[in-house]
This record gives C-alpha cells, structure tokens and sequence, in this order.
C-alpha cells in the first residue's frame, strides 16, 4: 500500500522501549513523527535517534511525539538504546517500536524492494492531531536526515494549517510569509492587519501572522 498526503495514517498497536503503544491513542490530539531505520546498531541510525532525543524540547515545545521504528526485536532495541544514550550524550525517552513481523513497515510501505529486500528505508512520516499524513521524506540508507528540516517543515505545516498562508522556499520562523492565492488583495489587507506586500497580484507577502 502506497500511502499519500491526506491518507490517513494506519493505526497499529506495538511493543516499544516506552511498553505497549497504540498508536492513534499514544497520538491523543498531538502531532506525530514516525521515523523508521533499516536495523539496530548502525552507525547512521545511531545518530539520529541520538538528534531526536537531544531535540526533546523543540519537538515538545510544538506538541509533537516522536516514535521510531526498526524491524529488529524489542530486547535489541533496549540494548541499542544504551549506546544511543552514550554515543550522543543523551537520554532516549521517546518510543522505539519493535517490528520483527514487518507490520508497521508493511502498512507504511517501508520496504521498497529495489533498494533492500529486507530492511526498511529511512522514511519519515509527520502525522496532524486529525491522523492524516501531512508529510513524507524518504532518504536512502547511506544518508541521513535533516532534523532541522523537520522542524522547519513542522513550523510551516502548523502555521499553515491555522492560517491562510503558504511558506515560501527556504522560509525560517519568523519570516514573512506568502497570503493564499484564495484570498483578494482587498481582503488580504483586512486580514493581515500587519501588512500586504504586492510583488505580482499572485505573490503576496505578509509578516508570519502567529508571532
């Protein structure tokens, strides 16, 4: 199964590190990262569960729940964890999801098979408070992820979601941001009290509407 943007996330229920998680329930009304890893102790995984668990505050500061997931049992997982924490300098408390049976890999199509028939690729999936998938970044096994991208994206999806804004190529927060093409100018003025630039009657900027 092929899972898109607007699909809802599959639900699932799994052992991990942090016990037994539901996943749309451990979810609750928060937002989701799910981020899965070809195997336990290897080296590039290592360090990004290590970034994770050194961005617990970022990720809480904007409500969201990081799990991992690997296809290598739980007892692997718990000895793994150890040499996170001590490679990194860093407490691991979110989930690591055991996925012996290929379960969570096969629903979120982790598995491509011209690229490893048995470990999964590095995809990473943001998920809303509403279950849907809001994101999807699949990296090749040799490289790793960008987690201040992640946040980036998630800044963007948040603002966004609540706004009727678009976020321009390489937009940071606290940049000016792009008005919705669906919105008039003349309305676009009374909406965003804090200004509208005109570039083209299409491209219209105002300063980020949440800060």
């Amino acid at each position: 199964m092929s899972l898109r943007l607007g699909d809802t996330a599959p639900d699932f229920t799994a052992q991990s590190t942090e016990g037994e998680i539901k996943f749309h329930e451990y979810l609750g009304d928060s937002w989701g990262v799910l981020f899965s890893h070809p195997a336990d102790y290897t080296p590039v995984c290592t360090t990004e569960l290590g970034k994770t668990a050194l961005l617990k505050g970022e990720f809480d500061k904007r409500g969201v729940k990081a799990l991992a997931v690997s296809v290598d049992p739980l007892d692997s997982h718990l000895g793994w964890k150890n040499d996170i924490n001590e490679t990194n300098n860093c407490t691991v408390e979110f989930p690591i999801l055991a996925d012996p049976e290929r379960n969570i890999a096969t629903l979120y199509d982790m598995i491509h098979p011209n690229a490893s028939e048995k470990a999964t690729v590095r995809s990473l999936f943001v998920i809303g408070p509403d279950k849907k998938i809001k994101l999807t970044i699949t990296y090749p096994a040799s490289t790793g992820r960008n987690f201040q991208e992640v946040l980036r994206v998630i800044d963007s999806l948040q603002l966004t979601a609540n706004h009727s804004v678009a976020t321009p190529a390489d937009w940071k927060q606290g940049e000016d941001v792009i008005v919705s093409p669906a919105i008039s100018t003349a309305d676009a003025i009374q909406k965003f009290p804090k200004g509208v630039k005109e570039v083209k009657p299409y491209l219209r900027y105002t300063p980020q509407p949440n800060i």
